[in-house]
């Protein structure tokens, strides 16, 4: 994919979330061209040209429209499945970028306009699009300092509107739960399929790492998508910085000079941590910078399945 179909401003100037959502993945299908790979959960194969016998349900009809030629989505399921959005919704999910992506250049046009938690809603609003209609069950689990939300998994677009509407009423709070907590909820999600967890991996005694364990078993398939920042990515600050933990409220002020390398070393380290730890637990492994466009999340995740299907 050499361009991106949509940056945060476009997406956040679309006030109709579902049209945002459908519009979005509708875009990135048409112009990924999609994994030759097949299998079951969020994998789309190739395009190929209209046969004299091919079901005229299965043409693909925008792709007409564009194309003037008529083509047909070839796609093999072994079965329906579950698929299962698990989300970070903790206050550390709040971080976005301010600054610039570097020293010398202007701040990019996309710096600072969502945080983590927005971007969050719109992936696991996307993957949930993509999955229900290839007729995959869809539920949602979204963790936080407060009680669990749980949408049980079901199919069809109206339930993918029940997901959404759930996705948009989610508030950031607190830290990450003990797994101990939530251990009703996670025998749920448990079940075969797909399960899709999505956070910053931002945690103080390895709460996470206790979840991705619980989840991950030989009956499931499981993908952690790691959110990221360009501020987090180059520590382009300068001068005099505060920084304030966003769980703890806990500050620290420091010259942003003095401690640039050892941070970009740090980072280096834990980023490195978290994806041993997954690679450990058979969880494939997702790097989403909050700060580029959505679609090409979307490609890297269809080519992270891809690659595991055919190991």
């Amino acid at each position: 994919m050499q361009q991106p179909y949509f940056d945060v401003k476009t997406l956040l100037r679309v006030k109709d979330l579902p049209l945002a959502i459908k519009t979005l993945a509708q875009g990135f299908l048409h112009g990924a061209h999609a994994s030759q790979q097949r299998g079951v959960g969020i994998e789309f194969s190739q395009f190929r040209a209209y046969e004299p016998g091919d079901q005229p349900s299965k043409i693909d009809w925008k792709l007409f429209a564009r194309s003037d030629k008529y083509f047909v989505r070839e796609a093999e399921r072994e079965s329906d499945i579950n698929v299962w959005l698990v989300l970070d919704c903790s206050e550390s999910m709040l971080q976005q970028s301010l600054t610039g992506n570097t020293k010398n250049q202007q701040p990019s046009a996309n710096v600072g306009q969502w945080h983590k938690l927005d971007y969050a809603r719109y992936l696991a609003a996307t993957i949930a699009y993509l999955a229900q209609k290839q007729g995959d069950t869809v539920g949602l689990l979204a963790l936080s300092g407060e009680a669990p939300l749980q949408v049980p998994a079901f199919g069809g677009e109206r339930h993918w509107q029940k997901i959404l509407l759930a996705l948009t009423q989610i508030k950031a709070s607190g830290r990450f739960p003990d797994t101990q907590a939530i251990l009703a909820q996670l025998s749920a999600v448990r079940k075969n399929g797909l399960i899709v967890v999505i956070s910053d991996f931002h945690q103080l005694n390895n709460e996470l790492f206790a979840l991705t364990t619980k989840l991950s078993h030989r009956h499931s398939d499981v993908v952690a998508f790691h959110l990221d920042s360009d501020d987090e990515i180059n520590f382009p600050y300068q001068g005099l910085i505060q920084f304030q933990d966003l769980e703890t409220g806990e500050q620290l002020e420091v010259s942003a000079k003095q401690v640039k390398a050892d941070y970009l070393n740090n980072k280096k380290r834990a980023d490195n941590n978290i994806k041993a730890q997954l690679a450990a637990q058979n969880i494939q492994y997702v790097h989403a910078n909050i700060d580029q466009a959505l679609d090409q999340t979307l490609v890297d995740f269809l080519s992270v399945r891809a690659r595991g299907r055919s190991q």
